[in-house]
């Protein structure tokens, strides 16, 4: 059975400054991930991976070219419908996690699923599963600045997945953790990846990278290789 195509980018370009100092963070980029696809995204800092991965959750401006997300045209979108969008379908995690100081490890996963109206009961459910897979259950209580960057970067994740996401964008989801809390991570980014959701992550770590079914490797805002990866067999 096809699988549904879930993001689609096509001609991505994207431009900063003028003049002299014009760098060209996208060149010419397209991009299709369907369901139960894992994407990995490689290269040098400054090679346009991070500018990506914000155009596609549509957090950053294009200039030229267009995304597509489960079918809905992100330009077409009114910026309530985008934020909705956003807030029930995508799954972001941020390099700098984006954690808010003033809630709970608790609080800051069950932010999207209460800004979206669901019944506390749902959302006391869901957190607990999601604190429990992520090994935060001992840490629930406590505030971003109690726990270390490990936890927090845990905390995000999950927050990541909750509810009814369809889409995973990561940036550097493992960038704070050790070796065996970024398997564990990794580990259940693609177990989600295998029940349905569509990611796209960045990446500098090889080994996290291996994970995905095709890694894609950026220089200077183009995507110059595509390695198919046979990880889902080799490292499950």
């Amino acid at each position: 059975m096809t699988k549904s195509t879930l993001i689609l980018a096509s001609g991505l370009t994207r431009t900063f400054g003028s003049g002299d100092n014009v760098v060209k963070a996208l060149h010419d980029v397209s991009l299709k991930v369907s369901a139960g696809e894992l994407v990995a995204i490689m290269g040098t800092s400054g090679s346009g991976k991070s500018t990506l991965l914000a155009a596609l959750g549509g957090l950053d401006a294009i200039d030229g070219g267009f995304v597509e997300i489960d079918g809905q045209m992100l330009a077409n979108l009114k910026g309530y419908e985008a934020a909705a969008l956003r807030r029930q379908s995508l799954g972001f995690v941020f390099q700098d996690l984006n954690l808010v100081a003033s809630l709970t490890v608790r609080e800051n996963i069950a932010l999207p699923l209460e800004l979206d109206g669901m019944a506390p009961r749902d959302v006391a459910a869901l957190v607990t599963s999601a604190l429990e897979e992520m090994s935060l259950s001992e840490i629930a209580h406590r505030y971003p600045d109690q726990v270390s960057g490990g936890q927090r970067q845990k905390a995000a994740v999950a927050r990541s997945f909750i509810g009814n996401r369809k889409i995973l964008l990561a940036d550097e989801p493992t960038g704070a953790l050790d070796s065996r809390s970024s398997e564990e991570v990794i580990r259940l980014i693609r177990s989600k990846i295998d029940q349905g959701l569509a990611g796209v992550l960045v990446t500098h770590d090889a080994k996290i990278a291996a994970w995905a079914d095709r890694i894609l490797i950026m220089r200077d805002g183009e995507i110059v290789e595509e390695i198919d990866s046979q990880s889902s067999n080799g490292a499950s």
